[in-house]
């Protein structure tokens, strides 16, 4: 059984080709997005980055999990994906779906995203049985990437941070108000962007106004999400960038919100690596083949 498996997020995406179990080729690549891109920008995207990659081989199935990939988006998706891989058996998931997987596995447990943007879910092993809507950066992904480079460069502007850091940053990113209005407001992809900066707090952690960010961010993240699950009773797992590179800063606001941290992993590919490989090796029934969510 040859399996292609892909974790595709705004800002990049992981795949990893799997053959009985062992992994044969992986590599990273340019993101893909189903809310800004159309079918055919993701089809040439695959073709471009992805297909040269995996010319020796052959996919008997295709497993991708991707943010925005919600349940309108899942039949372009899917009609992408077979331009370059044409098999019937092309499965597409939401990345929340993914962290489940990777994280939880067969087991309940919540699983969460802090990359590019934020995203959660509460799992019972087998299935989504709550999950608390996203909203993309404007409306919500609290704690994301995209929500906290959004706050910074607020901040920046509108002189919130301490003496002198507003100049680093817009040094640092060779920025003015206009190339961030610019890019935020009438350039593809503002979250990715925005994701970008936030990585500009990991320099200055010691300084007031950027740990008000975190902190605040963070808050938001378990107030508006993760409390709404059964929070006592199962832990809370975690992947993606932020989460990984501000690991510190997740498990002190989750102490003081009485939520139990689990497993940190910087990306979920490692985890969906075992979940396959268990799964098709042992013959396991936790992954419903055919169901997209």
């Amino acid at each position: 059984m040859n399996i292609l498996i892909a974790d595709c997020g705004a800002t990049k995406s992981e795949w990893c080709f799997l053959e009985n179990g062992e992994v044969k080729q992986q590599f990273t690549e340019k993101g893909i997005s189903p809310i800004y891109q159309t079918e055919e920008e993701i089809a040439i995207n695959i073709r471009l980055n992805v297909l040269p990659h995996l010319l020796e081989y052959k996919a008997d199935e295709v497993h991708f999990y991707g943010a925005g990939c919600i349940p309108e988006k899942i039949f372009s998706v899917r009609s992408a994906i077979f331009q370059s891989f044409p098999t019937d058996k092309i499965f597409v998931y939401s990345d929340i779906v993914a962290a489940a997987h990777a994280l939880c596995g067969d087991s309940p447990g919540i699983a969460c995203i802090l990359g590019t943007g934020s995203n959660s879910c509460e799992w019972n092993g087998a299935e989504i049985v709550k999950q608390v809507p996203p909203l993309g950066f404007i409306l919500g992904d609290e704690g994301s990437g995209a929500a906290l480079g959004k706050q910074l460069v607020s901040d920046a502007l509108k002189n919130q941070l301490t003496t002198g850091l507003k100049e680093k940053l817009l040094t640092k990113y060779n920025l003015t108000t206009e190339t961030i209005i610019d890019k935020v407001y009438r350039q593809p992809f503002p979250s990715r962007f925005l994701a970008n900066l936030s990585l500009f707090m990991l320099e200055y952690l010691d300084d007031k106004t950027i740990r008000r960010i975190l902190e605040k961010s963070f808050t938001d993240f378990f107030e508006r999400n993760v409390i709404q699950y059964d929070y006592r009773k199962n832990k809370s797992n975690f992947t993606g960038s932020i989460a990984w590179y501000f690991a510190d800063e997740v498990r002190e606001v989750a102490a003081n919100k009485g939520v139990e941290i689990g497993k940190i992993e910087k990306s979920p590919m490692s985890g969906l690596i075992d979940y396959y490989g268990n799964y098709y090796s042992n013959k396991k029934s936790a992954l419903v083949v055919g169901q997209n969510i």
